[in-house]
C-alpha cells in the first residue's frame, strides 16, 4: 500500500515508528494523544470512520453529516485514489444499501482504487448480488466496475472458487452481457461442465446467437470441444463491449500521479481525454505487462510459473505443468513463453491473448485521442515492434491485430508509425480476393496516389514482403494433391489452389496498376523503378522457385521505362528478369507436355513475353528501337522530327544512356590517340565481342545472362584474354587490324520468336549471323 496515498496508512506507520522508537510510557502517551488529535483533522479518515458506522435504514434525504463525508471521500478519490481497505469498507456500504440505492450508484462512480483491490472484496460483492436486494441498475454497475479493475484484483482463486455463483447470474437478460466477459476471463478448463454448456445453449435459443454467448461458448469448445457441438467461427468480431468509460479518466488520472508506485504487473491500458475535441488517436499505456501468476504460490499445487523460468531447458522439462499468467499480453514480452505458445499450440491462449490484442489495439489505440507527444509515440511505436517480432517469431499473424489493420487503413494518413504499420500489413495471411480487394488494396489505393514518393516505394516494399510470405505459405503447406490448402494451423478455413492463385493474380495486378501509374506521376523515379523491380524479380520465379503454375508478365508501363532507364543497373536488373521469365515458361511448358497438365498459363503471357523481348532485343543487340515489327513501334514521322540521327541505334548497347560511359570507357581503351570518338567501330568484327565481354566484366550478369540466352552470344575465355591483352596494350590498334566481317546488326525478321500455345519454346530466340 502506498503511504501518500492513504493517509490513514500512513498516520499508523508513524504511529508504529514512534512507538518502537520511546523509552518511557508517558511518551507513548503523549504519542498516542498526537495521533488522535491528527486523526481528528483528517477529514479523510474521519469521513471513512463515519462511513463505517453507517447503519441499515439510516436517513439519506436531508443527512447533512452524510452527504459531507461522500463528499470528503470522493473528492480524494479522483485525487489520489482509495487504499485497499478503504475499497473493501466502501464497496460494503454501497452493495448493502445501507444508505439507500442512490448512494449505492454513487460511492460505485467513485470507487478508484490507487493501487490494488482485495479479491476478499469481490468475493463480498457477489454475495451481495445473490441477496437479491440490490436493483438492477446497482448489479450492472457493479459488474461493470469488476470488469474494469479486473486487472488490478491481487488474486483471482476465490473468485473462479465461486465462478459457479457467478455462473448463475447467466439468465437474468440484463446480467447476461457482463456476466459472460467476467466468466470469459475467469474460464478454466474444470469450469466447463455439460450443464453448463446446455445452459449457454438454451440460453442461445432464447436470446439468439449473441456476440458474448458466442464467445464463451467458442472459449468452452476450445477447453473441451467434445461438449460443444455448435459450429463457432473460426474468426468474429469481439464479443465484449468496452465497459469502462465510467471510471477511466479517474484511473488514468490517478495511476498519472502515483505510475512511480504503481507495480508494473498491475496497470491498467487506460487513458484519459485531455481534448474531448480531437480526433487524433491516442497513443498512451500500450505496454505489454509483466509476468505474472494467475493464481497464489501454494506447495500443494504442481504447477510451473512461467516468469520463473530461466532457460529453454528448463521450459521442456516442466512444458507439461506450466501455468498460463494473469494476463495473456504478457506473452509477448517473453522469448520463453513465445516458445511455449508455440510448442503446445494452446488455442485457449491463442483465444485470450487474442483477446487481449484486439482491446490494446482497437480500444486503446485506434479509438481514442491523442496529445501527439514523442513520448506516446515512442511507446505506441515500441508496442507494435514488440506484435510484429512476436508474429515473426511464430510465423503466424494473430487475427486481433488483422482486424485492427483493416479498420485503422481507413483513417489512416500514411505517415503514423508508417513502417510497423506497413511492416504488419506484410503478415496478412491470404485471404479470397474480393476480400483482400476491399480491406486492403482500396484503402492503400487511396494513400499510394495522395502520397510522396517515398510513401510509393514503401507500399510497394510492404506488398513484395507480402506477396514472399504468401509463396513462401503455398510452397510449405500446400497439399500433394494441390487442390486443398489449410490458411492456418490453429484453424479450420481452407481455400482451393484455384481461389489461392485468383488472389495472387489479384496482389500482382494491382501491384502492376499502381506502378505503372506512379512512374508516370513520379517521373520514373529511380527508387520506386528499384522497388518495382524488386517486386517482379519474385513475380517472374513464381513457377520454378515457388512451385505456383502461374506466369504474369509486367505491364507496360514498368517494362519500357525500365529498358530506357538512365542507369545500368535496372537495365540489368530487367535483363535478369526476363531471365527468369523464360526459364519459368520454358518448364512450364515442358512439363505440361510431358505430363499432359493443364497449367494456368494462358496463350495471352506468351505473347506478352514475346513481345517484350522482340523489343528488347531490337533495341539492345539489333539496334532497331523503335521500327515496325519490334513490338516497340514509334510513328516514323515522330521519329524524324526528333532530328536525332540513326534513331534506331540511340539505345542499342553502345549508345543506350545507361552504357554511353562504358562504350566512351572501351573507346578510350583501344584507340586512346584518337582525337574523335567514333562509337560505331565498336560494333565492327571483333570489337564487338570484345565490347559484350567489356560490359559483363562491369558485373552485369542479368544482361549476361539475357544476352547468352536469347542472342546466343557466349563467354569465351580465349576472346576474353584476348579482350584483357588489348585493353593492356599501351599502343592503339590500327584501323587495319580491324576484321571486315559483317555488322553485328540483326534484323528483326530473323528473330525466331516464341510461338502461341501449343508451339513449343525454341532454345534461343536471336542468333548471330
Amino acid at each position: 500500500m502506498m503511504a501518500n496515498i492513504s493517509d490513514l496508512s500512513g498516520v499508523a506507520l508513524d504511529s508504529s515508528r514512534d512507538s518502537s522508537g520511546s523509552g518511557s510510557s508517558s511518551r507513548s502517551l503523549r504519542v498516542a494523544e498526537n495521533v488522535k488529535k491528527k486523526g481528528e483533522t483528517n477529514p479523510f479518515r474521519s469521513a471513512l470512520s463515519s462511513l463505517s458506522r453507517v447503519r441499515e435504514g439510516t436517513t439519506v434525504k436531508g443527512n447533512d453529516e452524510l452527504e459531507r463525508n461522500l463528499v470528503v471521500v470522493e473528492t480524494t478519490a479522483f485525487g489520489r485514489g482509495l487504499p485497499p481497505e478503504a475499497v473493501s469498507l466502501l464497496l460494503d456500504l454501497a452493495l448493502s444499501l445501507r444508505a439507500g440505492s442512490v448512494t449505492c450508484s454513487r460511492v460505485l462512480k467513485f470507487l478508484i482504487p490507487a493501487s490494488v483491490v482485495p479479491q476478499e472484496a469481490i468475493v463480498r460483492g457477489v454475495s451481495w448480488l445473490c441477496v437479491g436486494k440490490m436493483p438492477v441498475n446497482a448489479q450492472v454497475l457493479f459488474l461493470r466496475w469488476v470488469l474494469t479493475v479486473f486487472d488490478l484484483i491481487d488474486c483471482k482463486d476465490r473468485l473462479r472458487a465461486i465462478y459457479g455463483f457467478i455462473f448463475s447470474f447467466v439468465t437474468e437478460e440484463n446480467l447476461c452481457p457482463f456476466v459472460c466477459h467476467l466468466l470469459y476471463l475467469l474460464t478454466m478448463r474444470e469450469h466447463v461442465q455439460p450443464y453448463r454448456v446446455r445452459k449457454l445453449l438454451d440460453i442461445q435459443a432464447k436470446m439468439g446467437r449473441q456476440p458474448y454467448l458466442m464467445q464463451l461458448l467458442a472459449l468452452y469448445k476450445v477447453f473441451r470441444p467434445e461438449l460443444v457441438s455448435l459450429s463457432v467461427p473460426t474468426r468474429m468480431r469481439t464479443g465484449f463491449k468496452n465497459h469502462n468509460s465510467t471510471w477511466k479518466a479517474a484511473l488514468t488520472a490517478v495511476q498519472r500521479k502515483n505510475r512511480a508506485e504503481v507495480m508494473a504487473d498491475h496497470s491498467l491500458t487506460v487513458e484519459v481525454k485531455e481534448k474531448p475535441t480531437s480526433r487524433k488517436r491516442k497513443l498512451h499505456h500500450l505496454e505489454v505487462p509483466a509476468l505474472s501468476s494467475a493464481f497464489d504460490t501454494n506447495p500443494d499445487r504442481k504447477v510451473f510459473h512461467l516468469q520463473e523460468l530461466q532457460s529453454f531447458t528448463e521450459l521442456i522439462q516442466n512444458i507439461h505443468n506450466i501455468e498460463l499468467p494473469a494476463q495473456m499480453g504478457s506473452l509477448l514480452g517473453s522469448s520463453l513463453a513465445l516458445h511455449y505458445l508455440d510448442c503446445v499450440q494452446d488455442e485457449s491462449a491463442f483465444l485470450r491473448l487474442n483477446f487481449w490484442l484486439g482491446h490494446s489495439l482497437q480500444e486503446e489505440f485506434l479509438l481514442c485521442p491523442a496529445d501527439g507527444s514523442l513520448s506516446s509515440l515512442a511507446e505506441a511505436s515500441q508496442f507494435l515492434s514488440i506484435i510484429l517480432s512476436s508474429q515473426q517469431f511464430l510465423q503466424e499473424s494473430f487475427f486481433s491485430t488483422e482486424s485492427f489493420l483493416y479498420k485503422f487503413l481507413s483513417v489512416w494518413d500514411g505517415s503514423l508509425l508508417r513502417t510497423h504499420i506497413l511492416d504488419l500489413l506484410s503478415h496478412v495471411p491470404l485471404m479470397p480476393s474480393h476480400y483482400i480487394k476491399i480491406l486492403v488494396f482500396e484503402p492503400l489505393m487511396q494513400l499510394y496516389f495522395t502520397s510522396a514518393v517515398f510513401f510509393k516505394c514503401s507500399v510497394m516494399e510492404c506488398l513484395n514482403n507480402m506477396l514472399v510470405k504468401w509463396l513462401t505459405w503455398h510452397s510449405v503447406n500446400a497439399l500433394e494433391d494441390g487442390l486443398d490448402i489449410s490458411l492456418n494451423s490453429n484453424g479450420t478455413v481452407t481455400m482451393t489452389l484455384s481461389g489461392f492463385m485468383d488472389t495472387i493474380i489479384e496482389l500482382v495486378r494491382f501491384v502492376g496498376r499502381l506502378a505503372a501509374e506512379g512512374l508516370r506521376l513520379e517521373n520514373c523515379h529511380v527508387l520506386l523503378l528499384s522497388q518495382t523491380l524488386n517486386f517482379y524479380e519474385t513475380v517472374c520465379d513464381m513457377f520454378v522457385k515457388y512451385g505456383l503454375p502461374l506466369v504474369i508478365m509486367p505491364p507496360a508501363g514498368v517494362f519500357y521505362p525500365a529498358l530506357l532507364a538512365t542507369d545500368s543497373l535496372t537495365v540489368d536488373r530487367l535483363g535478369y528478369i526476363m531471365y527468369r521469365y523464360r526459364k519459368n515458361l520454358t518448364l512450364a511448358k515442358k512439363q505440361e507436355q510431358q505430363s499432359e497438365q493443364t497449367f494456368h498459363i494462358s496463350r495471352n503471357t506468351y505473347q506478352e513475353f514475346n513481345q517484350h523481348l522482340v523489343a528488347m532485343v531490337s533495341c539492345l543487340w539489333n539496334s532497331k528501337s523503335f521500327l515496325p515489327g519490334t513490338g516497340f513501334e514509334i510513328d516514323e514521322c515522330l521519329l524524324t522530327q526528333t532530328k536525332v540521327p540513326e534513331y534506331g541505334s540511340r539505345f542499342d548497347l553502345v549508345h543506350h544512356p545507361a552504357f554511353f560511359k562504358y562504350a566512351i570507357e572501351f573507346h578510350e581503351k583501344f584507340w586512346p590517340r584518337r582525337k574523335g570518338l567514333d562509337l560505331a567501330s565498336i560494333k565492327v568484327g571483333k570489337y564487338w565481342n570484345w565490347y559484350v565481354e567489356f560490359l559483363f566484366s562491369q558485373g552485369f550478369d542479368g544482361l549476361n545472362d539475357f544476352i547468352q540466352v536469347n542472342t546466343g552470344h557466349s563467354s569465351s575465355s580465349g576472346s576474353s584474354s584476348q579482350a584483357a591483352r588489348h585493353l593492356q596494350r599501351p599502343m592503339a590498334a590500327t584501323v587495319s587490324e580491324r576484321l571486315s566481317g559483317e555488322s553485328a546488326h540483326l534484323t528483326a525478321e530473323r528473330c525466331s520468336v516464341l510461338t502461341a500455345l501449343p508451339a513449343r519454346l525454341p532454345a534461343r530466340l536471336v542468333r548471330r549471323p
